[in-house]
């Protein structure tokens, strides 16, 4: 009996939405946009999380990078800075590598510059191309793997060996007839280099291309592409993700006797985790949810407002229609729901076409920063109870002064 009054309701509920589309779907487009709001910036910054998490992790959060200076990542405004320390000179990071004796695998690297232009015969790139100076262990640490070629030998890296590994993207620029480009010769810089090897694409995302990217041995760096207090990184990944803290210790005791840095003293040097650079990304995201939160409550109340006035110019439309109910035995209850049914079907339905707008939207945006697609489960959860919510506090007031209308002055309404 109680499953038939509800579908009773829900079919006058339809009819009295036909019989008003137009402001009915006014007020589901306002409800809609609400939750496109809500449902799109959280599905997006979901996108951008996945997105950080998983290109950081490619690196394994057993992986420790030392440079001499801070990371500078924020959001919005502040007066923080980087902190910068003395260069990590070749020679120091040589000597640490020597000395860390330790189940890891360590590299090192430096970059010499992001705006060198490759080329091949006819052929160049533009000059945006990043050099990276490594030794034969870089390509392990950094998560990066050869499709076909070879990575450097230890020879190479000591000898100072033009020889040279390219970004898949590179590759494509310079070798337009789809030549075999190992063993192919080309100029970086003021040098040329032999190609040894090419590298696994890894897509472009948010306007950069891990692809873009240029490996020569570091050795090779110091002569053609010098500069004055050129500092050298060091990567350090721990064989095992349990050995990352104490790799932390050694490593950091290791550098201070190498620097010679006073006991109480703070470290002239930084050690960051892989994975800490996505988690300080993620943190500051946050700032992106709660807005995208302030803006989808902000609307969802402006359509709450306007769900509760069409509900209470639909009572006084169809004050007639209560009172021959009413006069034909509804009682109050019957009609508060009938009312109270129809705003939930609205909210509902505006819910609906919001979540959808919103996945689309969010996902578009996925899909421009190169993640995953993304069905925010929690939020379409979020989105449905919120409309619910929504249309029951628009409709009780409607539906309490349909509820309350005295049947014969209901009738005598004109």
């Amino acid at each position: 009996m109680k499953n038939t009054l509800v579908l009773e309701n829900i079919n006058i509920s339809l009819v009295s939405i036909r019989s008003h589309l137009l402001r009915t779907i006014l007020t589901i487009l306002i409800i809609s946009f609400g939750i496109m709001a809500l449902v799109g910036i959280l599905t997006a910054t979901d996108s951008i999380k996945y997105y950080l998490t998983q290109n950081f992790s490619m690196m394994g959060s057993n992986t420790l990078t030392i440079r001499n200076r801070s990371m500078n990542i924020h959001m919005g405004g502040g007066d923080r800075k980087e902190k910068r320390y003395e260069p990590i000179t070749y020679n120091q990071a040589l000597e640490f590598k020597d000395r860390f004796d330790f189940p890891a695998y360590t590299s090192v690297f430096t970059r010499a510059t992001g705006i060198a232009t490759l080329k091949y015969e006819a052929n160049k790139t533009n000059p945006n191309v990043g050099v990276i100076g490594a030794d034969e262990n870089y390509l392990v640490t950094s998560g990066d793997e050869v499709e076909f070629g070879r990575n450097f030998t230890p020879n190479e890296i000591y000898y100072g060996f033009s020889s040279a590994i390219l970004g898949a993207s590179l590759v494509t620029d310079l070798f337009k007839n789809k030549e075999d480009p190992l063993g192919k010769i080309i100029s970086i810089g003021p040098g040329k280099f032999k190609i040894i090897g090419v590298l696994k694409s890894k897509g472009s995302s948010m306007g950069f291309s891990g692809d873009r990217t240029c490996f020569i041995p570091v050795t090779n760096v110091r002569t053609n592409f010098p500069r004055p207090n050129m500092s050298f990184n060091i990567n350090v990944m721990a064989k095992r993700p349990e050995l990352v803290d104490a790799a932390t210790g050694e490593a950091t005791a290791i550098l201070r006797n190498i620097r010679k840095v006073p006991v109480g003293m703070e470290d002239t040097f930084e050690i960051t985790k892989s994975d800490n650079i996505a988690k300080m990304l993620i943190e500051n995201i946050k700032y992106v949810t709660m807005a995208a939160t302030i803006i989808g409550f902000i609307t969802l109340l402006g359509a709450a407002i306007g769900l509760m006035n069409i509900m209470l110019v639909s009572v006084t439309e169809r004050t007639r229609e209560i009172g021959i109910r009413k006069a034909i035995g509804a009682t109050k209850r019957v009609i508060r729901n009938q009312f109270l049914v129809e705003s939930i079907v609205i909210g509902q339905l505006g819910g609906l076409l919001g979540i959808v707008l919103g996945i689309l939207v969010g996902n578009i945006i996925s899909l421009l920063i190169g993640s995953a697609f993304i069905v925010p489960w929690l939020w379409i959860a979020t989105g449905v109870v919120l409309c619910f919510i929504v249309a029951l506090v628009s409709g009780i007031i409607p539906a309490r002064k349909a509820a309350n209308l005295d049947p014969i002055e209901s009738l005598r309404y004109e």
